[in-house]
């Protein structure tokens, strides 16, 4: 218990409504872009091959397992150690500029792709203040990458093509993200800043 509370892993009565909370959170804000963008008729569904059951709940437990060891590299017992000694939001901002660059390697980014996962950074350290331990941010992290497969767009620049069907946008690439998927899109910024005000006025603070 002592090495997982170092670390932000602590299990409490509050763990496990923090993280159901962020996997509703995450998935809620991507499903809440599908529905605008279908209510615009910005996108429509096509076929896309078959569908891969098996695949699809492997892809989705490979998700949790890396939005769980992502946590632990950018939020984990470094990223601890740093709110202590520099100050909590002068340790939010460069770890979620990291968190941006390091995925400049994904396919088909662009620099809306990348303003938007500095944004998704700073969120899962802002997550990580509110709540004082992963599970928060872990939550949101998977929420959010584990519905991109199910409403068939892309994750990070990359093609699920396991549900048997994908989104076919009629809108520009400044709002679909093109090729990135909705993490390169005006509409992810304005969902990552409604979670921000979400983390503020709905989840209670450590302690509270």
């Amino acid at each position: 218990e002592g090495r997982a509370a170092a670390i932000g892993l602590q299990w409490t009565q509050r763990s496990r409504r923090d993280l159901l909370a962020g996997i509703l959170a995450g998935a809620g804000a991507a499903t809440s872009i599908l529905i605008i963008v279908l209510l615009f008729r910005l996108a429509s569904y096509v076929p896309a091959g078959q569908t891969h059951g098996g695949a699809l709940v492997f892809l989705i437990i490979l998700l949790l397992f890396g939005a769980f060891g992502e946590e632990l590299v950018f939020h984990g017992y470094a990223f601890q150690l740093l709110t202590r000694t520099a100050g909590p939001f002068a340790a939010v901002l460069p770890v979620g500029v990291l968190f941006g660059v390091l995925h400049m390697g994904n396919q088909n980014v662009t620099l809306l792709a990348v303003i938007n996962t500095v944004a998704w950074g700073i969120l899962l350290g802002c997550a990580f203040l509110r709540s004082g331990a992963l599970w928060l941010p872990i939550g949101l992290h998977f929420g959010w990458n584990a519905a991109m497969p199910l409403i068939g767009v892309n994750l990070s620049g990359f093609t699920m093509g396991v549900g048997g069907y994908e989104l076919r946008w009629n809108a520009n690439e400044l709002w679909s993200g093109g090729a990135c998927g909705f993490e390169g899109g005006l509409l992810t910024t304005a969902v990552v800043a409604a979670l921000f005000f979400l983390l503020w006025r709905v989840i209670p603070e450590e302690g509270a």
